[in-house]
């Protein structure tokens, strides 16, 4: 008898936790990437879908027990797949359970799978994009999914040199506000990696004598730095905050980014209309 292909905890291969705010992060971002995917198709020679955090391909949801499609098998799942996929993880464990997840439910699709840090294998990343040329237009989608605040902006501006739409997840408030007295320390240089920007402090003591939300003032930097890359600065700003469901303590902000104005035509839909995850499974 063919085992259930949603009972991930049977098929012997990690997964990440998480909790009940994963579905949040991750109806969004299967709304968007369903838009894109369909919406370019035939318009485009080459999609691609890069994820830099992939991880094991799914999640348990600590208070609920209940299994959801991490980023990898999302994008996998889109009802016109991409024509590459990308997935960059460093722990070894996690690549392994989600090459054999793809390997199972997907393996009809072109997969390339990257081991290691992203903030040190870009190289390898772009080298696995299919190159753009007079007679092949490639555009990628790049999600960005850390834990924390270990993403170096040296990694978006490097790839910045593709086509590429980004959906970031800034950990500014599991990270940044937690370890503010740390960071602002002058041997501290993980602000400086993070925003690819040296004289940070500077700005951050001038920002806190109207606003001391260190948040925001990351969230903003953060803004500028991809407006200097030639992405586009949308509405009253590019990112969505994202907190606990009864809205009482704060998390991360999921910030989205395109050069073009269809981009953010796609994403004002995901945030009026996302929905849970049901419609996600196989």
């Amino acid at each position: 008898m063919k085992k259930d292909r949603l009972l991930w905890d049977a098929d012997g291969w990690d997964v990440n936790p998480s909790h009940l705010w994963a579905e949040e992060k991750y109806s969004l971002l299967y709304n968007y990437i369903e838009m894109f995917s369909t919406a370019m198709a035939g318009k485009w020679d080459k999609r691609v879908y890069v994820d830099l955090y992939s991880g094991p391909g799914c999640t348990r949801v600590s208070e609920t027990g209940k299994w959801l499609k991490g980023s990898p098998l999302l994008a996998l799942s889109v009802k016109k797949p991409f024509d590459k996929y990308i997935f960059c993880e460093k722990d070894a464990k996690m690549i392994r359970a989600l090459r054999e997840r793809v390997a199972e439910h997907f393996s009809h699709l072109d997969v390339e799978f990257v081991n290691g840090d992203c903030n040190h294998t870009v190289p390898e990343i772009l080298d696995a994009v299919p190159k753009y040329s007079s007679s092949q237009k490639v555009l990628t989608f790049c999600f960005v999914d850390p834990f924390s605040l270990d993403l170096k902006f040296q990694t978006i501006q490097r790839l910045s040199s593709l086509f590429v739409d980004f959906l970031v997840l800034l950990a500014l408030d599991m990270d940044g506000r937690r370890n503010l007295s740390n960071y602002v320390r002058p041997h501290s240089h993980k602000i400086d990696e993070f925003l690819g920007m040296s004289d940070w402090r500077e700005q951050w003591k001038s920002f806190s004598m109207t606003d001391n939300n260190f948040q925001r003032f990351l969230a903003a930097e953060f803004e500028k730095q991809m407006i200097s890359l030639g992405y586009r600065k949308h509405g009253k700003g590019n990112t969505r905050h994202i907190s606990t469901p009864d809205h009482n303590l704060p998390l991360y902000h999921l910030a989205f980014f395109s050069r073009h104005r269809l981009g953010y035509t796609f994403w004002d839909e995901c945030l009026r209309y996302s929905s849970d995850q049901q419609a996600f499974d196989f």
